[in-house]
């Protein structure tokens, strides 16, 4: 049986060192039998170049339609199916451009459900400008997409500042993976490491919560019993009506009366993927959505119908939550 290879989409604002990183494992051996795709706004492909000269046997395409997160097309679809095509993978890394938002980049990769892609969002989080850069809507959105953010420039910093950054990338994205390590070659093994099969809740300092960024809210949704499944999609379908591009992610465990189980609720953005069940029968975890958003008014969420399914609350910590949540998984993103 062919196992299908992993899709990891690599953002990260502009100059936060996205095509570095990627160099640096291109030269590598574990990057044998991965296959790039650089995708970029302007006329020269420098990043390209870049990668076709130090990149070993690596397979490049370089997309004709331009920036992804605002041309729409079956490019992206025709060129990944081309490399399929061409030989076995494991891997295929997508570097988007510094100004994409990954929830259009996803949106495409939904016509390639065939090939059972193993979806993750790969996020740089540059250590020597921290949060400066979250005015920009692309930072954010590319920051609560990732499943695992890397810290970057981290050999430059002091190391009270890569632990400053882990506690940012701690409040900004709670569901994410963090790797933030000094050591060059442990930062590029880690970042491109296969996901496991659960993505560990990182702790959240105590005083994280008072020093959320103005911009972004991390919100706990909590149902207020077990919801009919019809009622659950209603809210998250007027969820995502309400908020728009405002939406970053979504993640959490709902009970509905329709399943024995719990059921898996996710986002990136306003891309949900179907509710699945989640656990055994007989467990019983804690049940939550954590909601990550943009410019939040107070009582928005309290507003979205029907009213009284869920009781919301800021974020504070993961110790009331399961250790454990699923990644996304790309047969359904």
């Amino acid at each position: 049986m062919t196992v299908a290879p992993d899709f990891v989409v690599l953002t990260g604002f502009l100059g936060s060192g996205k095509t570095t990183l990627l160099r640096d494992y291109l030269m590598g051996p574990e990057a044998a039998d991965t296959a790039v795709i650089v995708n970029e706004a302007g006329e020269i492909g420098l990043d390209g170049v870049i990668l076709r000269e130090e990149g070993g046997d690596s397979q490049i395409a370089m997309l004709s339609n331009g920036c992804i997160c605002c041309t729409a097309g079956s490019d992206l679809a025709f060129t990944i199916d081309r490399l399929l095509a061409a030989k076995p993978l494991k891997r295929i890394v997508l570097e988007t451009s510094g100004l994409s938002k990954p929830g259009p980049v996803l949106r495409q990769l939904a016509s390639l459900a065939e090939h059972r892609l193993r979806v993750s969002v790969l996020a740089t989080f540059d250590a020597t400008r921290g949060t400066e850069i979250a005015a920009f809507e692309e930072a954010t959105a590319q920051w609560a997409a990732a499943h695992r953010i890397v810290v970057t420039k981290a050999d430059v910093v002091s190391p009270d500042a890569l632990a400053c950054a882990r506690e940012e990338i701690a409040v900004l994205n709670p569901l994410s993976e963090i790797v933030a390590l000094a050591e060059r070659s442990r930062v590029v093994a880690a970042a491109f490491a296969p996901l496991g099969n659960v993505a560990p809740m990182p702790t959240l300092p105590e005083t994280a919560a008072a020093t959320l960024h103005p911009r972004i809210a991390v919100r706990l949704a909590r149902p207020t019993g077990v919801l009919a499944y019809d009622d659950l999609a209603f809210w998250l379908d007027n969820l995502a009506g309400a908020l728009g591009e405002r939406l970053l992610r979504l993640k959490g465990l709902v009970r509905v009366t329709e399943s024995e189980r719990p059921v898996l609720v996710q986002s990136v953005g306003t891309l949900f993927s179907a509710p699945r069940p989640f656990g055994e029968p007989q467990a019983t975890p804690p049940l939550f959505l954590v909601i990550i958003a943009r410019d939040l008014q107070a009582g928005e969420l309290e507003a979205v119908s029907p009213p009284g399914l869920f009781a919301v609350s800021s974020w504070a910590g993961p110790s009331a939550l399961p250790r454990t949540l699923a990644p996304v998984s790309a047969a359904r993103i």
